[in-house]
């Protein structure tokens, strides 16, 4: 007779979106860990039995790939590779009825807010005292840092409302709790992230807080860089850039996204600003800090949009001259109020404009890295690949920017500050040797 071994479960955690998901997936981790369960994040060795999907469900294309995941899990656990799967996040936040009928093979559908019935399912406990302690599935020298979650805008494109909820700050007590946590465990970059930025602090405390945030981040020993995404233009706090000018170890970096620039457009996504308040903005931006970085991002294709709006996109662009740019097409998304607008562009229309605004910004791009040839910057050792070495600027943030491209025949440690000469420029990065 056979005697069955009773082996422990072992977790993958697969996240698939934002930077925002990866933070929920790295403290679903740290609470599982803490439960004594054994879990690894996109487990490569493929010992596990449970699989837990963590999915997107922004825009089309990203909704198509966390189907497509959930599926191939699916079809792992019926060839007997896995014993479980669950899935959690932004889709089965919105889409949980609709899923349970389509892929009823998953053994359990959670939202974006149900971590502590994920945890029921393993007969483990959330541990609130564990607020903010992560099991980093990055690098350990960079990490993110969520410090609100939801959105109280009303972007008519966006469906980030539906699935997180309203805007809810984390105090900065916690915040700075987390921070000096993880820069105890080697991290030496940090980046804020949330569905809006500059809204933090109003639910808490009745201002807008992130300047007194930033203040308190930058005076912690060994956090060397902080960096600011997703900052919203419409009544943008620009004390943020005075503290970003005061303050050494906050990167002049900062991630706005515009949308758009023709005003019948901006109007049509409900944005609150004009074009020309952006330009405004934009240049008492640079007027405190000429060498900030930015970056933003533009969606082509929205319901009403012509060639001429296109076009003073793209002179939008050549007058302000970005360091950064990401194109997205339009996503027709339900229950959003663009949603009873009629989507008349084909996805190839909508891509082939995409394209012509990355043109232009491909050539500014350009342009911009010529100029740094022969200057010296501080770079952040990435990773070594194929015998060289990638690291980063202030200016650029981790997969989203440039990468400078390093030739040494001595050792560059991952997570070490090094200086670098710039010797060769390419559309979007950057090619140098230490100095």
């Amino acid at each position: 007779m056979k005697t069955r071994t009773i082996k422990k479960d072992k977790v993958s955690i697969i996240t698939l979106g934002c930077s925002k998901n990866l933070v929920d997936s790295e403290v679903m981790s740290g609470q599982l860990r803490a439960n004594d369960i054994d879990v690894v994040h996109e487990n490569k060795k493929l010992d596990h039995n449970i699989v837990i999907v963590n999915t997107c469900g922004f825009i089309d294309k990203a909704k198509d790939e966390s189907i497509q995941t959930i599926l191939e899990q699916v079809e792992l656990k019926k060839r007997g590779r896995l014993e479980k799967v669950y899935v959690t996040g932004c889709l089965s936040e919105r889409y949980k009825a609709n899923l349970e009928n389509e892929i009823p093979e998953v053994d359990a559908y959670f939202g974006t807010m149900e971590l502590p019935l994920i945890l029921k399912q393993f007969d483990a406990d959330y541990k609130a005292e564990l607020v903010g302690e992560r099991l980093l599935s990055t690098p350990r020298h960079y990490a993110y840092m969520k410090i609100s979650e939801g959105c109280n805008r009303t972007c008519s494109f966006c469906a980030i409302p539906l699935m997180r909820g309203k805007h809810v700050s984390r105090s900065q007590e916690e915040l700075v709790a987390e921070a000096k946590r993880l820069v105890k465990s080697g991290v030496k970059e940090i980046m804020l992230i949330a569905q809006e930025l500059t809204y933090y602090g109003l639910d808490i405390y009745r201002k807008r807080a992130l300047p007194d945030l930033l203040n308190a981040l930058a005076n912690i020993e060994g956090l060397h860089w902080i960096r600011l995404h997703y900052a919203y233009p419409s009544k943008f706090p620009l004390e943020i850039i005075d503290v970003m000018k005061e303050r050494e170890n906050i990167c002049n970096y900062l991630d706005m996204p515009l949308q758009h620039a023709s005003n019948k457009m901006l109007q049509a996504m409900k944005r609150q600003i004009t074009r020309e308040e952006m330009e405004e903005l934009i240049g008492e931006i640079r007027n405190r800090i000429p060498e900030i970085c930015l970056r933003t991002t533009l969606i082509a294709g929205f319901p009403g949009e012509d060639l001429s709006d296109i076009e003073e996109l793209k002179t939008f662009l050549r007058k302000m001259r970005f360091d950064r740019v990401g194109v997205f097409t339009y996503s027709h998304e339900d229950d959003t109020s663009a949603f009873t607008l009629p989507d008349l562009l084909t996805q190839e229309e909508k891509e082939e404009r995409a394209q012509e605004i990355m043109d232009v910004q491909q050539d500014i791009s350009y342009e911009k890295n010529l100029e740094k040839i022969g200057r010296t910057f501080k770079v952040l050792i990435d990773r070594k690949e194929a015998g060289r070495y990638l690291g980063r600027t202030e200016m650029d943030s981790v997969e989203v920017d440039n990468e400078v491209i390093i030739s040494s025949k001595k050792l560059l440690p991952v997570g070490e500050f090094v200086n670098v000469k710039i010797t060769r420029a390419f559309d979007h990065d950057l090619e140098g040797e230490v100095v």
